[in-house]
């Protein structure tokens, strides 16, 4: 399974609709200053795919600062999210979130 990218605007109107599962892969420092409200905290230093919220038959949405860490470990992830009606990583990560006009927490 590939990870496709998807935009912030599009990735708002999915969380608005229930469809999808946001899972931030930052480390505790970073989720800690800021995050996006209703995300799964899972950092990529020790993530454990057993500890994946229910995503059966959702779209899951991996982010991090910049896009990059979801961009590199993409083929990983949509692996282990292999039960996910689709994964995706946020394009541009928190900071496009963000310069889209959406909140974080």
């Amino acid at each position: 399974m590939m990870m496709k990218e998807v935009d912030p605007v599009t990735l708002k109107q999915w969380m608005d609709e229930g469809s999808a599962v946001l899972v931030d892969v930052r480390e505790p420092d970073e989720h800690a200053r800021e995050c996006i409200a209703r995300d799964h905290h899972m950092p990529l230093s020790n993530f454990n795919p057993a500890a994946l919220p229910d995503h059966d038959d959702k779209i899951v949405v991996y982010y991090c600062a910049s896009g990059g860490r979801t961009g590199m470990y993409g083929p990983q992830l949509a692996e282990v999210t292999a039960r996910a009606r689709q994964v995706y990583h946020l394009t541009g990560g928190i900071m496009a979130w963000k310069s889209a006009g959406n909140s974080v927490d």
